[in-house]
């Protein structure tokens, strides 16, 4: 690579500056939320869905994988981003497995409301940061609707109580013969995958199945992306906004040929490279109108002064000639708070970002750890319960960016290494739980 130095690869990275504005074209992969829940989705329909555009990282790889090892026909094609699922209309073949995926926090949520389905014992377990992960509150409505889980390290078999649901962290054991159904509370302030795991597995319990949000909900784009990727194979429900769902039995059907969209998520770092370089970066493959929430970045880009440019199948943003500050809640785009947080120094005023306190629970914790990473580089920062505030900074000084394992730390923090020299990126291959080239395309902006 010409402008990236890789000092053992797997250990550092150092970014080097681009001198000139940029005019660039590049393609994102496909959406890693779309094609989980496609993966879901597609197995619980009868026959065989090809997803196509399918994001092959980590995060999908353990999914797929789960999937296979519970006796799913799941064939992948990653020189073709498609992925071939046989579904089963409900069922699940294996009656007992063990399953590990990493720290896909998709996985986790959406296969323990799936493994209810079953009849037999699975365990589901992941690495040290997954078993910091609460489930607590996804675990409190499955048992509300008949469902039985346990802790497989307790001897006694048993599991927290519903009243200290963040303790609950895999791995947990399901004792699974089908699931009832009936009525369950949940909260939507810890994760929205909680609530988009029921809404999928809910028209295969034996009888309806009513959800009721008991909390503010974060990251209502991704709810709403459930519920279209579920009336896509067949399935629409009864709702009050999103606070009440109403899910009768029903079966999904299969679809010869499922489009996933490329990543919103991913294409936030390609959408703000120009805000700081100045120039134009033209994403090919993605539109205004994606269903995915992240898509809604472009506004804040927006409000800091670039110039979006929207094609019918791509869209373009051109640097603004002063980078603003702003003052914005992020808790329905959250994985994109990273990627404002990277820009924000170079603003000609400070940036606040509000609404995300829950994102202290996902990779690492990414307000307090975002908080570290720019005092490092000599960024005045203020750390806030739900956000963070960030100062405007004439002088970014040079430092190795811990990233935690956490590919969004990465990937939003190499963009100030195309400004400023000697910033390096600890373990950038933690960027492969979702964008797994992010490093080449990042390069093919120069």
């Amino acid at each position: 690579m010409n402008g990236v130095t890789a000092s053992k690869l797997d250990s550092t990275i150092e970014i080097i500056p681009i001198s000139h504005p940029l005019n660039a074209s590049v393609r994102v992969p496909g959406s890693k939320s779309m094609t989980n829940r496609a993966l879901l989705v597609a197995s619980l329909a009868e026959g065989t869905t090809v997803l196509h555009n399918a994001l092959f990282s980590d995060d999908s790889c353990y999914f797929a994988g789960a999937l296979r090892q519970l006796g799913f026909d799941v064939r992948l094609d990653s020189a073709h981003a498609e992925m071939l699922v046989t579904g089963l209309g409900g069922g699940i073949p294996a009656q007992k497995a063990e399953l590990f995926i990493g720290d896909a926090g998709t996985a986790a949520r959406f296969l323990t409301a799936f493994l209810t389905l079953g009849k037999g014992d699975y365990i589901l377990d992941g690495d040290a940061r997954m078993r910091k992960r609460p489930i607590g509150d996804l675990v409190s409505a499955l048992k509300q609707l008949g469902a039985k889980i346990v802790n497989p390290q307790d001897p006694s078999g048993a599991i927290a109580s519903m009243d200290t649901s963040q303790s609950i962290c895999p791995p947990v054991k399901i004792l699974a013969s089908g699931l009832p159904g009936g009525r369950a509370e949940i909260g939507g302030n810890i994760s929205s995958q909680f609530l988009s795991g029921l809404l999928m597995v809910a028209p295969y319990a034996r009888n309806p199945v009513e959800l009721v949000v008991t909390t503010e909900l974060n990251s209502k784009p991704y709810v709403e992306l459930t519920l279209t990727v579920m009336s896509d194979f067949g399935v629409d429900i009864t709702r009050q906004n999103c606070e009440h769902f109403v899910i009768r039995p029903a079966h999904y059907r299969p679809r010869p040929v499922y489009v996933i969209e490329s990543d919103a998520s991913a294409a936030s770092y390609l959408f703000a490279a120009p805000a700081i370089l100045g120039g134009r970066v033209r994403v090919e493959n993605i539109t205004r109108s994606s269903k995915q929430g992240d898509i809604a970045f472009l506004d804040i880009l927006r409000q800091m002064g670039c110039m979006v440019i929207e094609g019918e199948e791509y869209v373009e943003v051109a640097g603004p000639v002063s980078l603003h500050g702003v003052d914005v809640d992020m808790r329905d785009i959250s994985d994109t708070a990273q990627t404002l947080a990277a820009i924000a120094p170079f603003a000609d005023s400070p940036t606040r970002i509000r609404g995300i306190g829950f994102v202290r629970a996902k990779e690492t914790n990414r307000i307090s750890d975002t908080c570290t990473e720019l005092a490092r580089l000599g960024v005045e920062v203020q750390e806030h319960p739900d956000g963070l505030t960030i100062q405007p900074c004439a002088a970014i000084r040079p430092a190795c960016v811990r990233t935690y394992r956490d590919h969004r730390m990465a990937m939003a923090f190499a963009l100030i290494g195309l400004c400023i020299p000697g910033v390096s990126i600890e373990n950038p291959a933690c960027v492969s739980k979702t964008f797994p080239e992010y490093f080449k395309v990042l390069e093919s902006l120069r």
